[in-house]
């Protein structure tokens, strides 16, 4: 079976092509200028195709969760999003804090064979923030990062031990950039909508802190340390100042934190919360 589709605007991390795409039998054969035969033939109109995306921050929550998510449901999820490898966090249960969970995630995720599961490893045991995982066991059984996700590591030397542990191996370490004590009991970001709403307020620096610490923890290992869910402006300046000395600092973003702002939250909408 041959299926050709035609006027394609192909994306790619570094260029975007307009091409005809000729599938034999369910795989790409070429990228072309012709119109070669084909069983079917599908104008796309200059309508965007793209590789399989990765999702680098999910939550299937399996093992020991599995009401909430589980890789089965997940992986069908991100498949039809056009998802074909997705990193769940380590906020199972029990925690992938050990090679044995890692391996469980990772052959259930080649026995279903939807899409690639690369799992995050806890950065501490049980999610602690005290004693260190065994990255380097985890790592070999498919572990792609480490993250206490969920959950920031508190300790400074527990943060640098475990960004020096990771560059040995090329590994890297996922920041869920929150200073607990300075958060409180905190809802929604301190400002005006908070003292409107009466809802308590966290203040950006709650996020800011951990991150500048981060940043230069990694300046000092050498690691590899990439912030979760980034949130605020300044936050992302601090990202640019750490890439600009040259340090191993990424970043990623959720759709809501670039499209949403507290002031939806003016109605009391229990549909923003997250």
């Amino acid at each position: 079976m041959k299926t050709l589709l035609t006027n394609c605007k192909i994306v790619n991390y570094d260029k975007t092509i307009t091409k005809n795409i000729l599938i034999e039998d369910g795989i790409i054969k070429s990228l072309t200028d012709d119109t070669p035969t084909a069983d079917k033939t599908y104008d796309l109109k200059g309508k965007m195709v793209l590789p399989g995306l990765i999702d680098m921050h999910v939550h299937f929550r399996d093992p020991g969760l599995e009401y909430k998510e589980d890789i089965i449901s997940g992986s069908y999820a991100a498949a039809a999003g056009g998802v074909t490898a997705v990193c769940p966090m380590a906020n199972t249960k029990p925690v992938n804090d050990n090679a044995f969970i890692t391996k469980y995630m990772v052959d259930k995720g080649k026995e279903l064979g939807v899409c690639d599961i690369l799992p995050v490893g806890a950065v501490s045991k049980g999610m602690h923030s005290e004693e260190l995982t065994e990255m380097g066991e985890m790592f070999a059984a498919g572990a792609c990062a480490f993250s206490d996700d969920g959950k920031p590591v508190l300790g400074s030397d527990v943060m640098r031990r475990a960004l020096e542990y990771v560059s040995g191996f090329g590994g890297m370490i996922l920041s869920h950039s929150e200073d607990k004590q300075l958060a409180g009991e905190g809802v929604i970001h301190e400002g005006e909508v908070s003292a409107i709403t009466g809802l308590r307020g966290i203040p950006s620096e709650t996020e800011e802190i951990m991150i500048a610490r981060d940043i230069l923890l990694a300046k000092l290992t050498g690691g590899h340390v990439h912030i979760c869910h980034i949130s605020t402006r300044d936050a992302v300046d601090l990202v640019r100042w750490g890439k600009a000395k040259g340090i191993k600092v990424t970043c990623e973003v959720t759709p809501h934190h670039f499209t949403l702002t507290e002031k939806e939250l003016l109605g009391y909408d229990t549909n923003c919360k997250m």
